[in-house]
């Protein structure tokens, strides 16, 4: 398998997925766009991944490669029809690329909370075999409120309707965060947006707070994380 990642700040890389890809062999190109890469010809992929970053879908005028980003997300989705998975910014760009709405949230969510997925994705191939109700990292101030046409509802939150979608057979997009290991918080606390974002909604001392919550659930992170992977290797065959 050969998966092509697109990135939008070095920090939000696919986490623990890195470590999965190295024991099963697949390969995986990492794009970074916000450093100027030029997303490559996607007929050699067999996946596309799409991660996080601080900008949101509507930011063209200082990222101006998300104009080029999404239409290879359309491409990929509608032409290619080749499996794929966004998360967070990835998740909302996959609903924009395609037709839905994403808007800024009344009350962002950040810190670890909980996730209830809906009787749709018990039999979903992602995401079969994962609780009912999951602990999560969120760090997000903007959501899908519209989503694409035939998008299926997987999972919500109390603050965030469209937490998890499938869009057709083979496109995903999850607002919370499966990719978390135990330096992801603190490299996130590093870039200003996340920062500021943690400072306004959580108040001082929520790093060491949120730090400690997620360590006494990172066994559940990765095992979470694990389930979906093989899930979408399977997707991929």
């Amino acid at each position: 398998m050969n998966i092509l990642v697109f990135q939008h700040i070095a920090c939000e890389h696919p986490g623990v997925f890195r470590q999965f890809f190295r024991e099963t062999g697949i390969d995986w190109q990492v794009v970074e766009l916000d450093t100027g890469d030029a997303i490559p010809d996607l007929e050699r992929f067999d996946a596309l991944w799409v991660m996080g970053g601080p900008m949101d879908v509507w930011d063209i005028d200082t990222c101006p490669w998300l104009v080029a980003e999404k239409e290879a997300i359309r491409h990929w989705v509608c032409e290619l029809n080749r499996p794929y998975l966004g998360l967070c910014l990835g998740h909302q760009l996959l609903a924009d690329a395609l037709g839905g709405l994403c808007e800024a949230q009344h009350a962002p969510e950040i810190g670890i909370m909980e996730v209830s997925l809906t009787d749709a994705a018990r039999d979903d191939l992602l995401l079969q075999g994962i609780a009912p109700k999951i602990k999560c990292l969120q760090w997000h101030s903007v959501a899908v409120t519209t989503p694409p046409e035939d998008a299926v509802l997987l999972a919500s939150s109390p603050e965030c309707a469209w937490q998890a979608m499938r869009v057709g057979s083979h496109a995903w997009g999850a607002q919370f965060h499966v990719e978390l290991q135990e330096t992801t918080i603190s490299e996130w606390s590093k870039v200003p947006a996340y920062a500021q974002a943690l400072d306004q909604v959580k108040g001082p001392g929520a790093l060491k707070e949120m730090e400690d919550q997620a360590a006494q659930h990172m066994i559940q992170f990765k095992s979470n994380a694990r389930i979906l992977f093989d899930n979408f290797c399977r997707v991929v065959g």
